[in-house]
């Protein structure tokens, strides 16, 4: 039995959920709405205030789905009432990020700015050398900050680049350069 997959999910009170045909599942929030088409194959219920998925078979599609879905069901869930956030710092000597209405601007020791336009329901703040995505699709979020970091990732000798705030950049020492 999966073990993430018979937890069952709290809904909060302000949050409805509703389960269509094809286990079409459409949560709505205080922060928005999310609808996401999940694999027809689980049964997912809602009684007294949970919501419980349940697979039909111990086959190994079936038991691998399980857990997937219950915790796609708990994303949506968290993501109307919380949201994500994403922190991405930036480290290096003239790298910079400025934000201008939907526009974020990188200056990344290049010969020209990176330009970017924040996606549909993804919001980006930029404070000192920090940047922050939220928003309430954590796949988004976690796509729109992988994307970030892409255009500069850390290196190794310095640490310069766009890191994640919790990542860990595991440092070289560089040569003396005698020979």
């Amino acid at each position: 039995m999966s073990r993430i997959g018979r937890m069952p999910i709290a809904i909060p009170s302000g949050v409805t959920v509703s389960i269509a045909e094809n286990n079409k599942v459409t949560v709505k929030g205080p922060k928005g709405e999310l609808v996401r088409v999940l694999p027809g194959k689980m049964k997912i219920t809602q009684e007294d205030g949970t919501l419980k998925v349940e697979r039909p078979d111990d086959d190994k599609e079936s038991r691998a789905l399980h857990g997937l879905t219950r915790s796609l069901i708990n994303n949506m869930v968290v993501g109307v009432t919380d949201g994500y956030v994403k922190t991405l710092e930036i480290n290096g000597v003239g790298y910079r990020a400025a934000k201008q209405g939907k526009t974020l601007t990188l200056n990344l020791g290049f010969s020209h700015p990176v330009v970017m336009e924040d996606p549909e329901g993804i919001e980006t703040k930029v404070t000192d050398n920090k940047i922050e995505v939220s928003g309430i699709d954590k796949e988004k979020v976690g796509q729109y900050a992988a994307v970030i970091r892409d255009k500069k990732r850390p290196e190794p000798y310095k640490g310069k680049g766009i890191k994640y705030s919790d990542e860990v950049i595991r440092r070289k020492v560089g040569t003396t350069g005698k020979k």
